[in-house]
């Protein structure tokens, strides 16, 4: 059969790209990983291997012309098919007979720069009814847990992938046959009697069976690597699930160490409680949101001066105010917390000191101010750390900020978060005092140039006008700011200010417009 190689993300951001070189031409006999052809974005030269075995039939762009990202490439003919009855082997294409129309469910964008994902739960299975719209699966990427909708109603024929399974964007999810088709067995029609093999042999070239079927799963820097060392894939025994190769798979097996490290492997699985009562241990991959936030963390302490500026405020007539005003507001459904409250007397403080609402470019020459007061709160989520933001805080009154707040944030413990509300922050809040914890240096969310952390609130004894001692309510809150954009005098009299407004309620309610 024909089909589209199709031009896959090559960066972050990157829509269009040059195509610098092609490496093959019409009529040539491709393997996969096979390099195809040179292309340039506004970053880099890349270059893009073929993703299955054929023959080039068609080359959709000359050199120098531009590419776009999710567009077809080239048309190939499959390696083991048949021209004249491609309509009919195509496994991922529609097979419409006697009314019946089998589809293949094709995985779409899910995210900026996201080309893989992991099946965290399938919500249907083999033979289930779906209607249009109905969640059919979770997948979590690098950033959120995302939940795939169907697009039409119909009947699930063919689940490609099992749970903990690497889906790719842009292929094959699952197989459906759409509603009120009629199923092809029962179809009396010619093309179920033609003289070709495959007219006859349904396909089961599934992402789950490439081990079994002589190809080997593993990802395009593995497969690089592979062939740098001279390594074929298909007979490096994987050490992931369903046989997935790892890097460290095809170094062993270079090194000649596979077959000691595949025969550990079997001990371990053989004789699981020894290993248990013998101070075992065991490996777990750091992938989805979590490695997310290694790397984000990773780069931020490593590129941003960071320093810590902590500070003692005192709740008391702000928690008096909060109690007197939470059920009156429960009734209308709103959950008044003291983070509404936070968040709009940071508002208020941002107008005076717009230098923390700002983000410096990679060199460090220009700063971008931002009007609008993008709050983000960092939520520790089934999924890992989230830092959703509530947009246009400087709009907002105290109230809405709760109600939005609240979506967010029950949002964001189920990992269920959009893209877009992970978005465009300008500030972080981090309240690590839920937890129970006084005191933090907290990282800085990238490219802000400040965070907060909130601290646990304490009855703690205090002198007052009178020098006498009587408990109030305290909290400890720790900043860290960029110390190539904020200073600590900065820092220390917008601290000043937001807590002037959080000690003196209605010196902030004054202040709203």
């Amino acid at each position: 059969m024909k089909k589209d190689f199709i031009l896959p993300d090559i960066g972050e951001g990157i829509v269009e790209c040059e195509v610098v070189e092609w490496l093959i031409k019409e009529g040539d006999t491709i393997k996969e990983d096979q390099p195809v052809c040179d292309v340039m974005t506004d970053k880099a030269l890349v270059q893009i291997p073929a993703v299955y075995d054929g023959v080039v039939t068609k080359l959709y762009y000359q050199k120098g012309d531009i590419a776009k990202v999710h567009a077809p490439l080239f048309e190939m003919q499959l390696a083991g098919t048949a021209p004249a009855v491609a309509a009919v082997a195509a496994p991922h294409a529609q097979a419409a007979v006697s009314g019946t129309v089998l589809e293949d469910f094709i995985l779409p964008d899910i995210g900026e720069g996201i080309v893989e994902c992991e099946i965290v739960d399938w919500l249907v299975k083999e033979g289930d009814v779906l209607a249009e719209d109905q969640p059919v699966c979770d997948v979590m990427t690098d950033k959120a847990l995302v939940q795939i909708p169907a697009k039409h109603a119909g009947k699930v024929v063919k689940l490609y992938y099992a749970k903990g399974e690497i889906a790719k964007v842009h292929s094959p999810l699952f197989q459906q046959q759409i509603a009120g088709a009629i199923p092809a067995a029962t179809a009396s029609t010619p093309v179920q009697t033609a003289a070709c093999p495959l007219a006859t042999k349904a396909p089961t070239a599934t992402p789950a069976s490439f081990v079994s079927s002589g190809k080997a799963v593993a990802s395009p820097a593995v497969r690089r690597l592979a062939r740098e060392l001279g390594v074929d894939l298909t007979q490096v025994p994987g050490s992931g699930d369903k046989g997935r190769v790892y890097k460290q798979d095809v170094q062993a097996f270079a090194s000649g160490a596979a077959a000691p490290v595949q025969a550990a492997a079997v001990v371990a699985v053989a004789t699981p409680a020894s290993s248990a009562t013998a101070g075992g241990s065991r490996k777990e991959p750091i992938k989805g949101v979590k490695a997310a936030m290694a790397r984000q963390m990773m780069e931020s302490v490593s590129t941003i001066p960071h320093f810590t500026y902590c500070e003692e405020i005192d709740l008391t007539d702000l928690i008096a105010l909060r109690l007197q005003l939470k059920d009156q507001y429960a009734k209308q459904g709103v959950k008044l917390t003291m983070m509404p409250f936070f968040m709009k007397a940071m508002s208020l403080a941002l107008q005076q000191f717009p230098i923390l609402n700002s983000q410096v470019n990679a060199d460090c020459t220009e700063l971008t101010y931002f009007d609008d007061h993008n709050i983000g709160i960092a939520v520790d989520s089934k999924v890992g750390l989230l830092v959703p933001n509530i947009k246009g805080c400087q709009e907002k009154s105290i109230l809405q900020i709760a109600t939005e707040l609240t979506k967010l944030t029950e949002a964001a413990r189920e990992g269920r978060v959009s893209p877009a509300d992970l978005k465009g922050g300008t500030i972080t809040i981090s309240n690590i005092g839920a937890i129970g914890g006084t005191v933090a240096t907290p990282i800085i969310n990238k490219p802000e140039v400040a965070i907060v952390a909130l601290g646990k609130t304490q009855q703690l004894p205090r002198f007052n006008a009178k020098g006498e001692v009587e408990a109030r309510s305290l909290m400890q809150i720790s900043w860290s700011g960029d110390h190539r954009v904020i200073d600590g005098g900065t820092i220390a009299r917008f601290t000043n200010l937001w807590k002037s407004y959080l000690e003196q309620p209605a010196s902030m309610l004054l202040s709203l417009r």
